[in-house]
């Protein structure tokens, strides 16, 4: 009973440590943005000062009643109060709450970048494994090459080229989440439209997972312990794939986790070219329109999706090294 307390305790501590984490982060980034967004030249009732029939006494009523009139320290500071309830305020642009808003746009960035990462690691992986083992210096050349010429492409110009290629062939959908004629309900339409968006993310993380895979088989295939096993005749299917991938699977874990940043920048890159209508389009549209509640919100789901894949790759780390779960100077 006694040990089983000690992990309900320690379960609950982590999940404590990893909340007020969560919550200095959020706090930090959201601070960092309101601030930032005070530099950015002009506010969203800009425009409306110039329209026909619009009078200054009421733009500034407007403004009064959005409270755009107060000190920015005021507004961040009535805003972190709404937020503290989940109340993320409204979306001047869409006259509509920001959180259903980000709400609505959530899973589909979310489902995009994991479709992304989850090919580029499905292709990279065996094929980084695969190259380590078969090290004959033909295939070694021909990695090489294809990684280095994935590398050199520009992010942008990948999607570029994808929406291109779409475009002149016809034989995927070129833009958007559905076509016209289809509802949200139809899961073939929504793949169809997936796969261009979902294979710019994958090309542009491919050559980082493929090189950490191979360098990270290579390196466990001279541990000795490999060494051992091929000594007393274990099949290289069976040392592969029972002995070497699992010894490798700690840097690859921790690449996930790396790169998780650069997974919703890609992915954000990808909505706003394909017209995928995911986080990427709603923060655009928001910056363009200088709506600081819509932008706030959106950044914050970022941030927040960044850190739930950390933490997920904790959780890993821990399930798949033993290790990590065991106390410095004591037992598992």
């Amino acid at each position: 009973m006694g040990g089983l307390g000690g992990g309900v305790g320690a379960v609950l501590t982590a999940v404590a440590r990893v909340a007020l984490r969560t919550g200095a982060v959020l706090l930090l980034v959201s601070l960092a943005t309101f601030a930032l967004g005070q530099f950015a030249p002009g506010e969203f009732f800009d425009e409306a000062r110039l329209a026909p029939g619009m009078s200054a006494g009421a733009v500034d009523g407007l403004r009064a009643r959005y409270g755009l009139d107060r000190p920015w320290p005021v507004r961040y500071g009535r805003w972190l109060a709404g937020a503290a309830h989940g109340d993320l305020g409204p979306s001047l642009a869409y006259n509509a709450p920001v959180a259903s808003l980000v709400a609505e746009r959530v899973g589909n960035t979310l489902l995009l970048a994991a479709s992304g990462a989850g090919l580029a690691w499905l292709i990279a992986v065996p094929w980084g494994a695969w190259a380590a083992v078969r090290a004959q210096p033909s295939i070694a050349r021909v990695s090489a090459v294809l990684i280095a010429v994935t590398l050199a492409l520009p992010d942008l110009l990948v999607a570029l080229l994808l929406r291109l290629f779409a475009l002149r062939s016809g034989l995927l959908p070129a833009s958007g989440m559905t076509s016209p004629a289809a509802d949200g309900s139809d899961l073939a339409d929504v793949l169809r439209h997936l796969i261009l968006p979902a294979v710019a993310v994958a090309l542009s993380l491919l050559p980082a997972v493929w090189r950490h895979a191979r360098s990270a088989v290579a390196e466990t295939f001279r541990a000795p312990f490999v060494l051992a096993a091929k000594a007393n005749g274990i099949p290289p299917a069976r040392l592969l794939f029972r002995h070497v991938l699992p010894a490798a699977a700690n840097p690859l874990i921790s690449l996930f986790g790396l790169t998780i940043g650069s997974l919703l920048s890609l992915s954000l890159i990808a909505e706003t070219i394909f017209a995928w209508p995911g986080l990427g389009p709603l923060i655009l549209e928001a910056a363009s329109a200088r709506d600081m509640n819509l932008i706030l919100g959106a950044v914050l789901a970022s941030a927040l999706l960044a850190m739930a894949g950390s933490a997920v790759t904790d959780l890993a780390l821990r399930a798949a090294d033993p290790r990590i779960r065991r106390p410095a100077g004591g037992r598992p």
